[in-house]
């Protein structure tokens, strides 16, 4: 095996350099056609907000990739000097780039550990080098067997269990509230980049109207538009909440946009019933949290949020060990069938070779004490040779079944071929 990983990640390279380093589809296919025709390599590119990663393979007797070359590779794709590329770059080899990418689509190697898209992703890397025609037969046995490793964590483990980003908490926050949604109005109020994800989750819901608010009339009929919503002007916020089940705030005002008076002059008066849900998910807050009374009003912000995010992670992070097990399983496993791969043929080659010589030499034998032997007498010399036969190649076998595919398993092949005559 000759399989380097290398890349940079959310630990190694703030977010304004992964930018930099970043491919979109056009920029990866072309990048792959490049890297694959210049080493000629397999390779591979997996690249996300958190990740950008070089998977790299060459015949056993070829110079590696190294990160020399990958510095200089991705600073010629992105127009940066490879100086500056150089120390953001992290390197695995071999089993162990194997349990990279075995960790990484499992979630294991994640800024928010068991979220759920990075094996998709990993996916769509493997299906985007298939598409380059990139691949040869280590990464194509590499990928489908981590993405199935993959799909065991998360099925025989909690490490995916239960949702972890703010948006998606703030849902089930009001999933615990509201059994239907059919008849709810959900307001939004600010028009920002939370406010657009948390939308989404809501919207998901199917609720009967979708409201937009914003200082900007612009931005409120921009997000209104994608959601199938309703623009209300800003000055009307008031009548707008009235009418809402559910609202979600998140500008980004430096002082609360509704005190606690104000709601009770000119929001409560006007409700026709039915509790309203508040996700108050700006810094500073928007909503006064007096106003929450747990009956009509109830008011979460964005610590309430974090803390049921904090303790979904804490029940998933007991998950790691069992989840971090089965890779090792995995890598162990792909490591072995590998090994077996590459020294299979010269094994078959020396069974056959052996069993050649034994019957040459079991025949004439046979032959000269035709007529001496019974049946059972010439069975008992004929097993008597495969047992030695079998015992004879019992340690070269094994010697080339376990060898290490990083350090002595090409010397073991080519001794085995030498000693035993084979082509």
């Amino acid at each position: 095996m000759n399989l380097r990983v290398i890349g940079c990640n959310f630990r190694t390279a703030a977010v304004d350099l992964r930018e930099r380093l970043a491919f979109d589809d056009a920029k990866r296919q072309a990048a792959l056609t490049e890297l694959s025709a210049r080493y000629g390599a397999e390779c591979a590119i997996l690249s996300t907000c958190n990740r950008v990663e070089l998977y790299v393979g060459r015949q056993p007797h070829e110079q590696p990739f190294d990160l020399e070359l990958a510095a200089e590779f991705l600073g010629e794709v992105h127009r940066l000097p490879a100086a500056a590329v150089r120390p953001l770059l992290y390197e695995h080899i071999n089993d162990h780039a194997v349990r990279h990418l075995t960790r990484v689509a499992a979630s294991l190697d994640s800024l928010i550990v068991g979220e759920g898209q990075i094996a998709g992703q990993v996916k769509q890397t493997f299906d985007a080098a298939k598409t380059a025609g990139t691949t040869g037969p280590l990464l194509n046995a590499l990928f489908p067997h981590v993405l199935r490793a993959a799909k065991r964590v998360r099925t025989e483990t909690g490490i995916a269990r239960g949702h972890v980003s703010v948006s998606s908490v703030a849902v089930d926050y009001v999933r615990q509230v509201f059994d239907h949604f059919g008849d709810k109005t959900v307001l939004v109020i600010g028009a920002g980049k939370m406010a657009r994800l948390t939308l989404k989750h809501l919207a998901a819901l199917k609720p009967k109207r979708i409201l937009v608010t914003n200082r900007s009339p612009a931005k409120a009929a921009e997000v209104a538009g994608q959601c199938g919503g309703a623009a209300v002007p800003w000055e009307q916020l008031d009548d707008a909440l009235a009418r809402a089940d559910i609202a979600l705030s998140t500008t980004g005002a430096a002082e609360p946009i509704m005190p606690r008076e104000r709601f009770a002059r000119h929001v409560a008066p006007k409700r026709a019933g039915g509790t309203l849900v508040v996700l108050d998910i700006a810094v500073p807050r928007d909503f006064d949290p007096a106003i929450h009374d747990g009956d009509a009003v109830c008011v979460f912000n964005i610590d309430d949020l974090t803390r049921v995010r904090e303790h979904t992670l804490a029940g998933r992070r007991k998950h790691v060990a069992p989840a971090e097990a089965i890779v090792d399983a995995e890598v162990r496993r792909f490591v072995a069938d590998w090994q077996r791969r590459k020294s299979g043929p010269v094994i078959h080659q020396l069974r056959t070779e052996v069993d050649r010589v034994r019957a040459d030499v079991v025949a004439p034998l046979l032959g000269k004490l035709n007529g001496k032997l019974t049946a059972a007498d010439r069975a008992y010399i004929e097993g008597a040779f495969r047992l030695f036969q079998n015992r004879l190649l019992h340690g070269p076998i094994a010697a080339l079944q376990e060898a290490d595919p990083d350090g002595d398993s090409k010397r073991l092949l080519d001794a085995v071929r030498k000693l035993f005559g084979l082509t």
